[in-house]
């Protein structure tokens, strides 16, 4: 399972309140959501974002509540995979229920600029940045982990189970 896409860079501790600010967990829908992802942190996220794009952080990203809301919004707005230094414990955990991929790997995350071309292969770990022509090891997922964000989420897996 591979990614690329072009990526849109910050820095650390990136909360939840402003993946998607509290004013707009009155809804679920993945649409409302991915609309108002990242606006008080970086207002023109959504006009900017395109499928497929990548974020690049610092540490802690995802820090604060434990919303699910905010993976969700990541996801909705076309962000094929978040790759950071690190990750809040709770938001690792509601990303991959909700099938976001993302990838601790703090090399990458600390090289890779904005608007580069970054190809994340999830099987061997393998982040290259096709822009600078650098490679980064990540740890792989592991195969379950991999068959739950195939399958879009915990839910769809477990669904898949039959």
């Amino acid at each position: 399972m591979k990614v690329q896409g072009n990526v849109i860079k910050y820095g650390d501790n990136v909360d939840t309140d402003v993946i998607i600010p509290a004013r707009y967990l009155n809804t679920s829908d993945p649409k409302e959501l991915a609309a108002h992802c990242m606006e008080d942190l970086d207002p023109g996220f959504a006009g900017r974002v395109k499928a497929g794009d990548i974020i690049a952080a610092g540490t802690n990203f995802g820090c604060g509540s434990s919303r699910e809301h905010a993976p969700i919004a990541i996801k909705a707005s076309g962000i094929s995979c978040v790759i950071a230094k690190t990750f809040a414990r709770i938001f690792y955990r509601n990303a991959i229920n909700i099938g976001l991929p993302i990838v601790e790997c703090p090399e990458a995350a600390e090289d890779i600029s904005d608007g580069d071309v970054v190809e994340v292969d999830f099987d061997t770990g393998a982040i290259t940045n096709k822009t600078k022509g650098r490679s980064y090891k990540a740890v792989p997922f592991p195969e379950f982990m991999q068959e739950i964000i195939k399958a879009e989420g915990l839910v769809g897996y477990i669904r898949n189970q039959g």
